[in-house]
């Protein structure tokens, strides 16, 4: 019974780092990207919906992204979407697309996007330490019944150390992270 309250702590602590890199690929590394967009919420017909279930998106080049609707008259929702967004993009309408110019990063704005990436690390290993509280309290939850006060102990000081490299996993994606947005 321990084990699969490991096996789900691990599963769990997966989850959030993919979560991580998912929150991660969403920030603008100085290259087009549709992920960039991922969290633009539009307002549609009275509901919130993701704006890629509302166009498809596009990048032509490495600056450019192209937001071509299925709906043209969601277009001015669009841009206003994206301009709420916390992007720092402008968008341009022609009437049939929006297109979306990415430039170059200026150093304050990168170094703002690594301060971002650094609070996404943050709540990442905070899920993570929640995670490796739950399983201990499922393990103390045990201990009263099922299993000895030594395997308890030992349950524990699995699950810390499965913590301990899920923990060093969220700064190795940081780091990384960090790195391409810092690049010139």
């Amino acid at each position: 019974m321990p084990e699969a309250v490991k096996k789900h702590a691990e599963e769990r602590m997966d989850k959030a780092i993919q979560a991580l890199r998912r929150d991660l690929a969403t920030l603008r590394a100085g290259r087009a990207t549709p992920a960039l967009l991922d969290r633009v919420q539009v307002e549609y017909y009275g509901a919130m919906t993701p704006l890629n279930q509302l166009a498809n998106i596009s990048t032509p080049d490495s600056r450019t992204l192209m937001i071509q609707p299925w709906d043209k008259s969601s277009m001015g929702e669009i841009e206003r979407a994206i301009m709420k967004s916390d992007l720092g993009l402008t968008p341009a309408n022609d009437g049939n697309m929006i297109r979306l110019s990415i430039p170059p990063l200026t150093e304050e704005r990168r170094t703002e996007l690594v301060k971002l990436t650094k609070k996404f690390g943050e709540e990442g290993k905070v899920a993570i330490r929640n995670i490796r509280r739950d399983a201990n309290d499922d393990i103390k939850k045990m201990e009263k019944s099922e299993i000895s006060e030594d395997e308890s102990r030992r349950h524990q000081d699995d699950i810390q150390k499965s913590t301990d490299k899920f923990i060093a996993e969220v700064d190795k994606v940081l780091a990384a992270k960090e790195k391409e947005i810092m690049e010139v």
